[in-house]
């Protein structure tokens, strides 16, 4: 039977490339489909794989092109993963990339552009409940899926050393949550928009302009500035998943990754929660 047509690779690849220029930081995040076409129909008609490239290669190829070229933009690093494939390897006559951006936006504090503080494009979605009973109600406002990076400033050390623990203790992170928030009404606000946008004004300036010891620690002084600066609500909740971005080894490669190239994830994730409230 003749095989039609075949290709194959590797998805999902996640990258993300940090340009640190002191402390003014470009994030360029995106997932990859690498798929190669050539000289590999022996592997799927004869079981042999002598010509295939491996695609844990494909995968490191893409981390340590992007470690080489941190700041390109989107379209010229794909044609430096492309470049690669087709250098050096005789037998691929073809690759196809598609690349996914998440798009980070600098986000203002004080009206200034933030150095290393980021929103995501696109983000996000209020959040209003309402629970009416005939001797009163409880009225609810929020966000879900607020998505919030910092790219330094945050650290996580000191947690129990039990002999399960893995990750070692560091006191610079990349810290990114995707944020549910929910605020109870103890009164209503003059006004319910502008009340809600300087709530979260305030969690984003204590978030980016503070450093954190934990998201633990920043959840619990983001409350509190949110509780001090508007007294008509009562209480506030979080619900914040860690957005992992964990540093690649690029050693076996011959580089050296300063904090500049990450492999982000977000399974499994922390999962922290907490409500403050006035007491």
């Amino acid at each position: 039977m003749p095989l039609i047509s075949s290709r194959y690779g590797k998805a999902r690849v996640r990258v993300m490339r940090l340009t640190r220029d002191g402390d003014h930081h470009t994030p360029r995040e995106m997932t990859l489909t690498v798929l190669l076409t050539g000289a590999f129909d022996a592997a799927w008609t004869s079981g042999d794989n002598r010509a295939c490239i491996a695609t844990d290669s494909v995968k490191n190829i893409c981390n340590v092109v992007a470690g080489r070229n941190l700041s390109l933009d989107k379209e010229a690093y794909v044609e430096a993963i492309a470049r690669t494939f087709l250098d050096t390897y005789p037998q691929v006559e073809a690759i196809e990339i598609e690349g996914e951006e998440t798009r980070w936006l600098r986000h203002a504090i004080a009206g200034e552009p933030h150095g290393h503080v980021f929103t995501l494009d696109g983000n996000g979605m209020g959040y209003v409940r309402l629970a009416a009973r005939r001797d009163g109600a409880v009225r609810q406002s929020g966000l879900r899926g607020f998505t919030l990076m910092k790219t330094t400033q945050s650290g996580w050390s000191d947690f129990v050393d039990d002999g399960y623990r893995t990750l070692p203790d560091t006191r610079d992170r990349i810290a990114a949550t995707a944020m549910d928030a929910t605020w109870t009404w103890g009164d209503d606000p003059a006004d319910h928009d502008a009340a809600n946008a300087r709530v979260l004004a305030i969690l984003l300036e204590v978030f980016g302009a503070t450093y954190s010891h934990s998201v633990q620690d920043s959840m619990y002084r983001m409350g509190e500035a949110v509780l001090a600066a508007i007294p008509e609500i009562a209480e506030i909740g979080f619900a914040m998943p860690n957005k992992h971005y964990i540093p690649l080894d690029l050693a076996p490669f011959g580089l050296d990754n300063s904090g500049t190239v990450f492999l982000p994830t977000d399974e499994p994730h922390g999962q922290i929660e907490a409500t403050i409230g006035r007491g």
